[in-house]
C-alpha cells in the first residue's frame, strides 16, 4: 500500500476528485520544484510538465494563472493583450496568498481563490501532460482534454517567440 499523501498534495487529489476526474496525485522521492527537475524525475520531456505561473496585473491586483509548456517561457506582453492592462510576476507572499500554495508546487486547480487560467497552446501537442499537484514532490498526470476540463481554461498563444 502506498503511504498517504501529504496534507497539501491530499488538497490537490480532492479537487481533482471533485471534478469527477480519475487522475492520481503521486509524490516522488526527488524534487519537481522545476520543470526540468520534474522531467527527469517523472521520465518525460520538460515539454510535457504544465508550469503553473502566476502573474499580477498592475493596476489592480488581479491573479493571473498561467499553465505553460515547461520549455516556454511567458511573454508579458501577450498576456497584457489577453487580459487587458500591464502584468508582471506575482512574488511568493502573493502567490501562497492567492493559491494557498508556495511556488515550485502550485497545481492548476485547488487554489484558495478561483483562478481561471490562460493555458499554452504548445501544452495541447502532447498526449499527456505532467502538473505540480501541491508540494514540491508531487504530481498527477493528465492529457490536454482533462486540463481544459478541471481548470476551464482559455487556450491562448502565451510563449515568447524565439527570434530566429
Amino acid at each position: 500500500m502506498s503511504e498517504p499523501l501529504s496534507a497539501s498534495a491530499r488538497k490537490v487529489q480532492q479537487a481533482l476528485e471533485a471534478h469527477g476526474v480519475a487522475l492520481r496525485v503521486v509524490e516522488l522521492p526527488d524534487s519537481t520544484r522545476s520543470a526540468a527537475e520534474a522531467a527527469q524525475a517523472i521520465g518525460c520531456t520538460v515539454a510535457q510538465i504544465v508550469k503553473s505561473l502566476l502573474f499580477k496585473t498592475k493596476k489592480t491586483g488581479r491573479p493571473v494563472l498561467v499553465l505553460a509548456s515547461g520549455v516556454n517561457r511567458v511573454d508579458e506582453k501577450k498576456l497584457r493583450r489577453l487580459v487587458g492592462e500591464k502584468i508582471g510576476k506575482a512574488d511568493a507572499d502573493f502567490v501562497r496568498e492567492q493559491t494557498g500554495f508556495a511556488i515550485g508546487g502550485v497545481p492548476p486547480i485547488g487554489h484558495k481563490t478561483p483562478l481561471t487560467p490562460l493555458i499554452d497552446a504548445d501544452l495541447l501537442q502532447h498526449d499527456q501532460l505532467w502538473a505540480a499537484a501541491g508540494t514540491p514532490r508531487a504530481v498527477f498526470a493528465l492529457t490536454p482534454d482533462d486540463l481544459q476540463t478541471i481548470t476551464a481554461g482559455q487556450v491562448a498563444d502565451v510563449k515568447q517567440d524565439v527570434p530566429g
